[in-house]
């Protein structure tokens, strides 16, 4: 009797395992599934951002190869700044990226503004202008330029493209990116950096960064 008690007991075990398994396994597969539409989602976003970058590019004589893309409304610890490829119509590279501490941003809600001393990230379209020494990650960073009353300020806030370091090369989320590396300019990791580095030395016209939500 005692060995049939506990035989039923080890089948009831091993059923409710099997169940527990099963549950794991469809949540996981409809995890994996939401993750594939989001990255879709946001692919179509960043792509519809890039066909009216081009438009303005050609339009102003900006640098038709290649622009950046800053979309702040993507959560800190994923990639979301984008070097966008115009010929292939893909991402050529892609990093983590910081915003400023400034006011009353916090790790996962950015507060931007465009006043001098905000230590805000300022959203709007940008010239990327020249290259120039940095003390931080690779030791290059480069001037950008405002062209929208929402970033007019940006060069006298000293507003560059910049690495540092501790920013990682890969994706850290459900993790947001510490507070405090920024003071309103865009730092991404050093890898990347050094891609972007190359390709705006080689860059014969002048190339468009945006910073967006």
């Amino acid at each position: 009797m005692r060995k049939k008690t506990v035989l039923f007991f080890l089948l009831i075990a091993f059923a409710a395992s099997s169940v527990a398994l099963i549950m794991c396994g469809e949540t996981n597969k409809k995890a994996e599934e939401l993750e594939r539409v989001e990255e879709s989602l946001t692919f179509k976003r960043l792509k519809a951002k890039a066909d009216s970058a081009k438009i303005y590019c050609r339009q102003k004589g900006y640098n038709t190869q290649y622009c950046i893309l800053i979309d702040f409304s993507i959560h800190s610890g994923k990639n979301r700044f984008f070097v966008w490829d115009f010929a292939k119509d893909t991402i050529k590279y892609e990093s983590l990226c910081c915003h400023g501490y400034g006011r009353e941003s916090t790790q996962s809600k950015p507060v931007f503004s465009n006043v001098e001393g905000s230590y805000c990230s300022s959203l709007g379209k940008y010239k990327v202008g020249i290259r120039s020494y940095s003390k931080w990650g690779i030791n290059v960073h480069y001037k950008l330029h405002g062209l929208e009353k929402t970033n007019s300020n940006a060069f006298q806030r000293q507003i560059v493209l910049h690495s540092h370091t501790p920013v990682l090369d890969r994706e850290i989320y459900p993790t947001h990116l510490p507070l405090g590396w920024s003071q309103g300019c865009p730092v991404i990791n050093n890898e990347v950096m050094r891609n972007v580095d190359a390709l705006l030395k080689a860059a014969k016209k002048p190339v468009l960064l945006w910073m967006y939500v």
